[in-house]
């Protein structure tokens, strides 16, 4: 009975809607997360430890649900995603994050879904109406007033330069993921990009090792949260989402929640301040996003990408 019901729910249309929902809150909780792991860690050694225990986790459950392993003809495009997606996005975002306030990271990187929405229209050849349209820049208004109470100006430099590389990084990941979760199950697209990725993070092994004897255990078990819920677990409802959901458009808007949720968070764990100006530009995040999902974007007269 419990499997039939969690093959009703995979199957049903809500279910790119469940699964961007919960890779939304799985990423807005690695901020606070990853504040407490870097009191002992570099960004670098963090980053791979948490990437090993996220490949452990997802290449242990296809080991034991037998699950095979990608076409030796398609190991060149997952090593690909993995470096763009995982890798690049991953040193450019914790690099970049170093040189930038708070505000105008989370802003730069939540900028995302816009760069997938070209490139969707670009190569994947998806419809994108005046209604489509309406609704991601509405969401990244609302996005824009939650970085602007997080403080900080926006100027060029090199942190500016990274995040935008992450930005576009995840964008690209996004549309080769949609591609892959069309010959592969979701659990194969998110499990060996993640361990491709995790691959190139080796380069910084050194940095793990001297660091991690110092690490406390209340520590590390943060880390180990970091990569089962906001990497393996993120990760593969990403690529479900995509493989269930009609435009990659309606998965990649729930990226500009995570800004907003992350405040939430930060709020009940960390103390920080909630604004009500964040409550406001949280409300038109969700205004923005329920007028992209609107279905009548579907059948919009104005179409782009055509």
């Amino acid at each position: 009975m419990q499997e039939k019901g969690l093959k009703k729910l995979l199957s049903s249309k809500a279910m790119p809607y469940i699964a961007g929902g919960a890779v939304a809150f799985f990423w807005a909780s690695a901020f606070p997360a990853t504040k407490y792991g870097l009191q002992y860690y570099t960004p670098e050694a963090l980053t791979l430890f948490r990437f090993l225990v996220a490949t452990a986790v997802l290449l242990g459950y296809c080991a034991w649900k037998k699950i095979p392993l990608p076409k030796k003809k398609d190991l060149p495009l997952f090593a690909i995603t993995g470096f763009i997606g995982i890798f690049l996005y991953m040193w450019a975002f914790s690099v970049g994050t170093y040189f930038v306030a708070a505000g105008v990271s989370s802003f730069i990187i939540s900028s995302a879904p816009i760069f997938a929405l070209i490139l969707s229209i670009l190569f994947l050849k998806e419809r994108a109406g005046f209604i489509i349209w309406l609704g991601v820049l509405t969401s990244f208004v609302g996005l824009g007033i939650i970085s602007l109470m997080q403080g900080g100006y926006f100027q060029l430099n090199i942190g500016t330069l990274l995040l935008l590389v992450a930005s576009i990084s995840t964008s690209i990941f996004t549309v080769i993921q949609r591609r892959l979760v069309e010959r592969y199950s979701a659990i194969q697209a998110a499990a060996y990009c993640v361990a491709f990725g995790t691959l190139f993070m080796f380069i910084f092994f050194p940095a793990l090792i001297r660091e991690i004897p110092y690490a406390p255990m209340h520590v590390n078990l943060m880390v180990v949260y970091l990569g089962i819920f906001p990497a393996a677990l993120a990760y593969f409802f990403w690529s479900l989402a995509l493989s269930k959901a009609k435009k990659t458009v309606y998965v990649t808007s729930f990226m500009y929640l995570v800004p907003f949720i992350a405040s939430i968070i930060a709020f009940f764990w960390l103390g920080e301040r909630l604004s009500i100006l964040t409550l406001i530009g949280g409300a038109i995040i969700i205004t923005g996003m329920v007028i992209t999902n609107l279905k009548k974007s579907d059948e919009a007269d104005t179409v782009v990408g055509d």
